[in-house]
């Protein structure tokens, strides 16, 4: 019986480290501006994937990277290679533009040269503005504006 319980004890062990979430390929994700709280503007999952999901989408993320340096649009080997420096300078433009600090609760997620904006910001006009920024950032190829508006002040 202590054998069976055992191998039960393992094989459950093993399927919780197999759906834990982790950043598989190590995609950068940063939060900007953090003025809505977190009761009102939860924190986005990010690029959590668990082995299982991480493996589905291998195969696509190895076509989608190279398919860039192939037909001629990306002077990097991987689309991919951009996202670590891309991101950081999501977040210098963001700060150096002060229009997002005192009412936006947003996080930024780089996967091949596109940023996906998630969190929340209190109208629609700031939604635009912040994906009008991304948008001209060097090396930026696409933004996914996921970001939820939030009406109301934020919280001090």
């Amino acid at each position: 019986m202590a054998l069976v319980l055992a191998a039960l004890s393992l094989l459950a062990g093993t399927a919780r480290a197999e759906d834990a979430r982790r950043n598989v390929f190590d995609d950068p994700f940063l939060q900007l501006p953090t003025a809505i709280p977190p009761s009102a503007c939860p924190v986005p999952p990010g690029p959590l994937l668990t082995d299982a999901e991480a493996k589905a989408q291998s195969h696509g993320r190895i076509e989608r990277g190279t398919s860039c340096f192939q037909s001629g649009r990306c002077r990097l080997p991987n689309a991919y290679l951009y996202d670590k420096e891309i991101i950081p300078r999501v977040r210098q433009a963001v700060a150096a533009d002060g229009r997002f600090d005192a009412t936006t609760s947003v996080w930024a997620l780089g996967q091949r040269r596109w940023v996906w904006l998630q969190g929340c910001v209190r109208t629609p006009d700031e939604a635009a503005a912040l994906e009008a920024l991304v948008r001209q950032i060097d090396d930026v190829e696409n933004v996914v504006n996921e970001l939820k508006v939030v009406p109301g002040s934020p919280a001090n």
